[in-house]
């Protein structure tokens, strides 16, 4: 179990400057609800990943999850150090999307899953024109399929996109009807038009809103991150 809560907010760092990350972190830790943090390529890019796990450890230590946007899209056989560079850089978890196809899903996983790392797996993304009915590269049943052989891969964690609430209804079928009870993560909210309570009733028991722009822009984060957990609490 990566999140002990059934419903939280993780603060996505998507910020330029690790100062502002360490603000936000420490306006944001203390608050129940806030159960961990998101980072990605605006700071591990240019200032390096074991760099940005220690600027969040000096306020935390709750999950931290990295979001490589989108690993999982390579050949098989790199899996093997994608996880263990995350491994030796501290994170504790990995956002996977494994649009390479199934042998890449579950090498990834799998390599993960040795150094011991948690693996959250994505299928189907926010924005408009991702998937062939919408003008889209991927086809319309590829999120399906991945979701489902990541679950035969013992994955129970899932990132499906918060704007679209009809489709995380769909996923979690699919998931409980193979007998998994999902944990879902979404991105989507907010900014991109996501709302929090229709997510909710769609994820079901367990999920976890992914809150970008809507929380490091607020001028006063501590309170926008109250305001957020307790619409959700409230869903």
């Amino acid at each position: 179990m990566i999140i002990k809560e059934k419903r939280s907010i993780i603060p996505a760092c998507d910020v330029e400057t690790l100062e502002e990350l360490g603000r936000l972190v420490k306006a944001t830790c203390m608050i129940q609800g806030v159960s961990a943090y998101k980072i990605g390529f605006e700071l591990v890019i240019p200032f390096g990943m074991k760099k940005v796990v220690e600027i969040i450890r000096r306020h935390t230590d709750k999950p931290i999850i990295y979001d490589h946007q989108k690993a999982g899209t390579d050949v098989p056989f790199t899996g093997e150090r994608f996880a263990k560079v995350c491994k030796a850089s501290g994170v504790d978890a990995v956002i996977l999307f494994p649009q390479a196809g199934p042998e890449t899903l579950r090498a990834w996983i799998a390599a993960c899953q040795a150094q011991g790392l948690q693996v959250i797996v994505g299928g189907e993304m926010t924005h408009k024109g991702f998937l062939q009915s919408d003008g889209g590269f991927i086809s319309d049943d590829a999120p399906s399929r991945i979701y489902a052989l990541a679950a035969e891969q013992g994955i129970t964690d899932f990132v499906v996109p918060g704007n679209k609430p009809e489709q995380i209804t769909t996923y979690r079928q699919l998931l409980e009807a193979k007998g998994v009870k999902p944990a879902f993560y979404s991105p989507g909210l907010i900014s991109q038009g996501g709302d929090l309570t229709e997510g909710a009733k769609a994820a079901g028991d367990s999920w976890h809103a992914i809150i970008g722009r809507a929380l490091y822009q607020a001028d006063d984060m501590a309170a926008k991150a109250k305001e957020l957990v307790a619409a959700l609490v409230m869903s």
